[in-house]
Order: C-alpha cells, then sequence, then structure tokens
C-alpha cells in the first residue's frame, strides 16, 4: 500500500500520494515552472503501518509539491431568464487552477 496523505488547500481537502497530479485552487503570490509549493496543512498522514491524525493539523507534517502549470477551466455559462417579463441575464465563468505534482510527504 503507498503512503498518503490528507492535505488542506483552497478551501478543499485532497488525498495526496508522492507522483500524483492534481488541480488545486489558485493560491496567491507569484510561481513559475518547477517551484516548490509546501502544503503545511496536513489533516492525516499514513505510511502502511502508522496512521496519524491531526487535531486539525500534524504538527512538523509537510507535503511538498512542484508547480506545474497556472490555468482556467472550462467555461461555465450562468444564465437568469424569468418568462414573459424580457429579463435575460448571460455571464461566463472561467475558473483558475494550479497544478502540482506532489514531491514528498514529511
Amino acid at each position: 500500500m503507498k503512503d498518503f496523505a490528507v492535505i488542506q488547500t483552497g478551501g478543499k481537502q485532497y488525498k495526496v500520494s508522492v507522483g500524483d497530479v492534481l488541480k488545486i485552487e489558485k493560491m496567491p503570490g507569484e510561481f513559475k515552472e518547477g517551484d516548490t509549493i509546501s502544503f503545511d496543512k496536513v489533516l492525516l498522514v499514513d505510511n502502511g503501518k502508522d496512521t496519524t491524525i491531526g487535531t486539525p493539523y500534524i504538527d512538523g507534517a509537510k507535503v511538498q509539491a512542484i508547480f506545474e502549470k497556472a490555468g482556467r477551466a472550462a467555461k461555465i455559462d450562468v444564465v437568469k431568464y424569468k418568462a414573459k417579463s424580457k429579463y435575460y441575464k448571460k455571464r461566463g465563468h472561467r475558473q483558475p487552477f494550479f497544478e502540482v505534482k506532489i514531491k514528498s510527504i514529511q
């Protein structure tokens, strides 16, 4: 069984293992390809034998990731419409994201 951890970032929780590539919410700051991002809000770590659960976070635990790219998700159309009243509004939204690859769990 692979080692894994549960981290919290961008208001969401992710189960990650070394080598995983995942899309997370955009983070503040400037990043370029190859930069290291450190996640210190680690909720759970499992190494195959022992499971450590935080209250709410594990002190001293870190997950290191490599920044791969920033992008924007597919467009979502938001439409407001009321029949028989000539009310129609259409807006589009593209959510920004970061794609990161998990390098290590400590």
